[in-house]
């Protein structure tokens, strides 16, 4: 069932919300883009004259109350965002007479849904290696599967529209849909952006396609790599992985980042690519320095020739050019990883020239999906975020997509 097509007249909605938003010291919120993300489903909810049940995660409490953990800290900001006062409820699990008090037009949000275990559906206290983990497995499930009925026998149909949560198998987003039909879940507005964005990216591809993977590690996006070796017409690989390159190919790093495990799957990277037709494009020159700080002194070198003591925090001048010339040309970018250390703002040139090249295809007509917390953090800090096509909310579960694997939440609608 599609958003659009279901009208909320009189019916009581649950809705799987990201509300993991950042709190200052004081319980207040800092950053509500994914606050503001979930609006055009809740209000669309409330217009058709009904009412909306929110549940959400926030932090990792371990499935144990934690006071600086509760969602009730937010409910003023969404109250205000959502233009209606927000009810809430302090124990999601038994909230049956907020539900039951509650009218169309009307909003509910319930408690910190990790402050069960069950929510996860993880066995508590025991490890993997014990004989009865298996037997504590399986009772937690039975459990999970229990939690999930409870949260939807507050509703009448349940919208997911959490795409950060979305590639987990937990009770409100991949269990608590075996109880409505089909006709009575669907995804929100914002999940229905998202998969259409990734889509766009992966499906529906225009070449030249652009793939740009930063970061410090290739043992965390090597499933991506290989899967995009397979569909673009040029890869960037920079950040911290460049020095794991550099040194795989003989080249001399310093005390540059690098995974002395992972060289042998660079070079199967670079063999990858050449065999697919893949333009690889790596850095060639680093910004140097002798201290890992904003403060240190610095020096352009090669990437594969870096002095004793010093380290690569950023891509050097002849590499910012030759990212940008990958990217300008191209019809699609996909972007995931910062070129440097972009939080010391002395190292910062190297995301930049990215975001610029990737400012200027997509003025040109190009499709750019921005994705993970730390490019989204580049594109926010350079104040570019209406530069790009599409930012995504989803870390985890957008690198899940990209590297070809099924959501659990979106399959649970779709099933």
């Amino acid at each position: 069932m599609k958003i659009d097509q279901f009208n909320f007249a009189g019916k009581k909605a649950i809705v799987r919300v990201d509300f993991n938003v950042p709190l200052d010291e004081n319980g207040n919120v800092t950053d509500d883009t994914r606050i503001r993300g979930a609006l055009p489903t809740l209000k669309k909810i409330l217009a058709d004259g009904g009412s909306v049940i929110m549940m959400s995660h926030m932090g990792k409490p371990k499935g144990k109350v934690n006071p600086k953990l509760s969602l009730s800290q937010i409910v003023k900001n969404v109250s205000e965002h959502l233009g209606v006062e927000v009810k809430f409820a302090p124990d999601c699990a038994n909230a049956d007479k907020e539900v039951e008090a509650l009218k169309p037009g009307e909003a509910l949000l319930l408690e910190n849904l990790r402050f069960y275990p069950e929510e996860e559906g993880k066995p508590v206290g025991i490890d993997k290696e014990d004989p009865k983990y298996d037997e504590a497995k399986k009772e937690m499930k039975a459990r999970q599967q229990e939690f999930a009925k409870k949260l939807a026998s507050y509703a009448d149909c349940y919208v997911m529209d959490a795409f950060g949560t979305a590639h987990r198998k937990h009770a409100s987003t991949a269990v608590i849909d075996e109880y409505f039909d089909k006709d009575s879940k669907m995804l929100g507005y914002l999940m229905e952006k998202e998969v259409t964005a990734v889509d766009n990216v992966l499906g529906n591809i225009k070449r030249p396609f652009t793939a740009i993977m930063g970061g410090s590690k290739v043992s965390t996006k090597i499933g991506i790599i290989e899967n995009l070796l397979g569909k673009v017409d040029n890869l960037i690989l920079c950040g911290g992985m460049t020095y794991t390159f550099a040194k795989a190919q003989g080249g001399k790093i310093g005390k540059s980042i690098c995974e002395d495990d992972k060289l042998d799957v660079a070079l199967d990277v670079i063999k990858k690519a050449k065999e697919n037709g893949v333009n690889l494009v790596l850095g060639t020159d680093c910004i140097a320095a002798d201290d890992f700080s904003n403060d240190a002194n610095t020096q352009v070198c090669p990437a594969n020739d870096i002095p004793d003591g010093w380290e690569g925090l950023d891509a050097g001048p002849e590499t910012r050019k030759a990212f940008a010339d990958a990217i300008k040309g191209a019809k699609t970018i996909l972007w995931n990883g910062p070129a440097g250390v972009f939080e010391f703002d002395n190292f910062i040139g190297g995301s930049k020239a990215i975001a610029d090249a990737i400012a200027e295809a997509t003025a040109n007509g190009a499709f750019s999906l921005i994705g993970g917390g730390d490019s989204v953090a580049c594109i926010n800090k350079f104040g570019m975020a209406d530069k790009v096509s599409y930012i995504s909310t989803g870390g985890g579960a957008l690198l899940e997509a990209i590297e070809g694997k099924v959501l659990p939440g979106v399959a649970a609608i779709n099933e």
